[in-house]
């Protein structure tokens, strides 16, 4: 047995402490990145690429509609007003497509924002490509100022049948001190 001083009571509250510690590290270190991965790999969670999709001509089936349904989010404590413009819009698979999110920011300093995307049905999310979206990067804002952030996007013609509706959420969070100062006027 190791002992740290001559006190148990130290000795243990040690360990406790030693422990914790070790979950805390575990969970940061080893299950968001093993998450991520199982995520992308299995294709779950509504999880979409963070990357632009490059379209190829593939046409546009005008004999099928899906309803895209947009929600907008604000992460705790960020105090930004964020909408889509639009709440839902009727798509044929194929064709490309374009909205805007709408962002303020209230206070008096500037911010920088980032945006999450989740699809949901998690199934559909293979087949939602985003050729251009505000997500990509971040969203710097300057104080009382308001902004558009574009989206565009394409549903594969591959969508399964069974999907007729399709909602793109995304939650916007705070990452001004993460941006280290980067912020600039928008």
């Amino acid at each position: 047995m190791i002992r740290l001083s001559n006190n148990p009571a130290i000795d243990t509250a040690i360990k406790l402490v030693a422990v914790a510690v070790a979950m805390f590290a575990f969970v940061f270190v080893v299950m968001v990145p093993l998450y991520n991965v199982l995520c992308d790999a299995l294709g779950i969670n509504g999880k979409t690429s963070g990357q632009a999709y490059t379209a190829v001509q593939a046409g546009v089936d005008e004999d099928r509609v899906v309803t895209i349904q947009f929600v907008a989010t604000n992460n705790e404590g960020m105090p930004w007003e964020f909408s889509p413009s639009v709440t839902a819009m009727k798509v044929h698979p194929g064709a490309s497509n374009d909205t805007v999110f709408l962002a303020y920011n209230p206070l008096p300093e500037a911010m920088v924002a980032q945006a999450i995307p989740s699809v949901s049905p998690s199934r559909a999310a293979e087949y939602f490509h985003k050729t251009e979206c505000f997500c990509f990067n971040q969203q710097p804002l300057d104080g009382q100022a308001r902004a558009e952030m574009p989206l565009q996007f394409i549903i594969d013609r591959d969508l399964p049948r069974d999907i007729h509706t399709i909602t793109l959420s995304y939650t916007i969070f705070d990452v001004t001190d993460m941006a280290g100062g980067a912020v600039a006027a928008r």
